[in-house]
């Protein structure tokens, strides 16, 4: 089964224009997260919609984040990608006037919506910032590493 991984991209793109200074062309992104640009222009376009990103056109154009990266949460991210399911697993429904699948489905409904409720307080309280901190901190030992 195919998992949604548009969060995981945007996370990837988004900590590559972090460490820029000048804005990212859809190809410079798409080459970092191997994907395609038209990719990037979509997942992108999703981002400025929520007032995360802008974009500018011509030869020194491309993607910025305007955003604070302290005040961007991975909730809101996953708000700006339009809320995809959490979990590739979910309830059969082909027979749904059958009591044992109404009864599997209750157990299991009730599960997922409280497994779904936890993950998304957790991506409420981790930011940009913190993301970006993580990957200063490891990209400093890996360079104390090679000297």
């Amino acid at each position: 089964m195919k998992r949604d991984s548009r969060l995981s991209t945007v996370l990837h793109a988004l900590l590559h224009m972090a460490e820029q200074q000048q804005p990212m062309t859809s190809e410079t992104l798409a080459r970092c997260m191997g994907t395609n640009p038209v990719v990037v222009r979509r997942t992108m376009g999703l981002l400025r919609e929520a007032g995360i990103v802008t974009s500018s056109r011509g030869h020194a154009g491309g993607w910025t984040i305007t955003a604070n990266l302290r005040e961007v949460s991975l909730r809101d991210l996953h708000g700006a990608l339009g809320e995809p399911a959490i979990f590739a697993i979910g309830n059969r429904n082909e027979t749904p006037d059958c009591l044992v699948e109404q009864a599997v489905n209750a157990a299991l409904d009730g599960a997922f919506q409280d497994a779904e409720a936890l993950l998304l307080e957790r991506f409420a309280d981790v930011s940009l910032s913190d993301l970006a901190a993580d990957f200063a901190r490891r990209h400093a030992e890996r360079r104390s590493e090679r000297e």
